[in-house]
C-alpha cells in the first residue's frame, strides 16, 4: 500500500474508467468520410464540427443526443441546406457505436478498483446526460465498488465544493482522479482537493487545459499505477 491510507478517491468515468471519446472519434471519421472528399475538405469539415460543439456545449450539455444534434447542425452548414429525414437516418446509423448497451473498460480498471475499494472510500463523479451516464455505469459492472455515484451537468469549482460540503469530505485527504485537465484537475485543485492526472490519448479537445506543475497533482502513466500510491 502507498503512503495515503484511508483516503477518499473520487473517480471520473468517461476516458478514466471506460473508453468514451474514441467512440465519438470513430463516429466523426465516418461522418467525415460521408461529407468530405479530400484531406483539405476533411480538415475544414472537422473545424465546422468542432466550432458547433464548442458553441453548443454550454447550453445543450454532452452525450450522444447532443452529438446527434451537433452532427446534423454541422451537416446543414456544410451542405448549405436543411437536413433531410434521410440525412438524420444516416446520422443515427453512424451513432450506433455510442448507443449500444456495452461499455469497454480501460485495461486494468476492474482489478485496480477491486483492490482500492478495500483500502479507501471510492466515489464516482461524472458529467453528462443522466440517463446515458446511468446506462454506462450499469453496463460497466464496477458500480458496486463506489460508495456514491454522482452525475452532474458540469464539473467546475462549485461542483467540487458542493461535493465536499454534501459529503463532509476533508479536501486535503480527497483526491480527484481523471483524464481531463479542464474538468477533473484544475477545478478540483481550485476547490482545495488533491488530484491525480491520468492522460488519455483520445481526450476530447474541449477538455484540454494547461494546469502546470503543482505539488497536489500526481501524474500517472496508467490506471494500474494507482496501486503504487494508494
Amino acid at each position: 500500500m502507498g503512503l495515503h491510507a484511508d483516503q477518499v478517491l473520487v473517480f471520473d468515468a468517461d476516458d478514466t474508467l471506460w473508453e468514451n471519446n474514441v467512440l465519438f472519434e470513430r463516429v466523426i471519421e465516418g461522418f467525415l468520410d460521408w461529407v468530405a472528399g479530400d484531406p483539405a475538405a476533411r480538415q475544414a469539415a472537422r473545424a465546422v464540427l468542432d466550432a458547433v460543439e464548442a458553441a453548443n456545449a454550454a447550453t445543450l450539455g454532452y452525450g450522444a443526443a447532443v452529438f446527434r444534434h451537433n452532427l446534423a447542425e454541422s451537416l446543414g452548414q456544410l451542405r448549405g441546406r436543411s437536413v433531410t429525414a434521410d440525412d438524420r437516418d444516416r446520422i443515427d446509423h453512424l451513432l450506433l457505436p455510442l448507443t449500444s448497451r456495452t461499455v469497454e473498460l480501460i485495461p486494468g480498471v476492474a482489478d485496480t478498483l477491486a483492490q482500492l475499494a478495500g483500502r479507501h472510500r471510492l466515489l464516482m463523479l461524472t458529467k453528462g446526460d443522466e440517463s446515458e451516464q446511468r446506462r454506462k455505469v450499469e453496463a460497466s459492472a464496477v458500480a458496486h465498488h463506489f460508495g456514491g455515484i454522482h452525475i452532474v451537468a458540469e464539473k467546475n469549482v462549485d461542483t467540487y465544493r458542493r461535493l465536499v460540503a454534501e459529503l463532509s469530505l476533508a479536501p486535503d485527504r480527497t483526491w480527484m482522479i481523471g483524464n481531463s485537465p479542464k474538468s477533473d484537475i484544475v477545478p478540483a485543485r481550485r476547490a482545495g482537493l488533491n488530484a491525480v492526472f491520468i492522460p488519455h490519448e483520445h481526450t476530447w479537445v474541449l477538455e484540454h487545459e494547461e494546469f502546470g506543475a503543482h505539488t497536489a497533482t500526481l501524474e500517472l502513466a496508467a490506471f494500474t499505477d494507482l496501486l503504487a500510491h494508494f
